[in-house]
């Protein structure tokens, strides 16, 4: 859905791309670098309560994910393996978020159970949606559909995490049991869609 963002962000890293490229860094490595700073900020800021400093910090991160294909398009070094490395980390990234949510809510004076296994169940079904689509594309169908992408499932929970950490109520609790309900949809969609390539002629 947010996809239609993605040529004007690209415009907007093309020109630190650019920089990059010219000192010589890697996609690889800004893919590296990006997980490593989304996972030490979400599992060292969130769970200490400092959801808005904590949500600043991962965006930066985030945009590593665009920033690593903007580098690689440039300088002609994508390749199989950065593809690969990309996603996978990405799921990485994905979980370090939501662990975090979860270790807030656990650690608090007044634990959040309910919500800590709301953001689990989000952190499961967000597994699900792009194991979906990977395992549908390694049989050879499609499975691109759905209402809860990785870019909508990120937006949700860290503008609900900052917006939260700003004093604004219920934001997080509502934005998560959204999530959640957005992302279990999602995976029958992808479900529904590749049961009708494989069995619906």
């Amino acid at each position: 859905m947010l996809s239609i963002l993605r040529p004007a962000v690209t415009r907007v890293m093309t020109p630190l791309g650019r920089t990059l490229a010219r000192v010589g860094i890697s996609p690889d490595t800004i893919t590296l670098v990006g997980t490593f700073g989304v996972v030490a900020s979400a599992l060292f800021f969130f769970p200490r309560g400092q959801l808005f400093l904590g949500t600043v910090v991962i965006t930066v991160f985030v945009f590593a994910d665009a920033l690593d294909g903007v580098l690689a398009r440039m300088t002609g070094k994508g390749s199989v393996w950065g593809a690969f490395l990309d996603s996978t980390l990405d799921r990485l990234a994905d979980a370090s978020v939501f662990s975090g949510l979860i270790l807030y809510f656990v650690l608090k004076d007044d634990p959040e159970i309910v919500l800590a296994g709301v953001a689990l169940f989000c952190l499961v079904a967000g597994a699900l949606v792009s194991y979906a689509k990977a395992r549908a594309e390694g049989l050879g169908m499609t499975a691109n559909v759905g209402i809860a992408e990785r870019t909508e499932r990120l937006v949700v929970a860290l503008v609900g995490a900052g917006l939260s950490g700003l004093g604004v109520p219920y934001v997080l609790a509502i934005g998560l049991w959204l999530l959640a309900a957005a992302s279990a949809f999602t995976v029958v969609q992808r479900m529904v869609h590749v049961y009708r390539q494989a069995v619906v002629r």
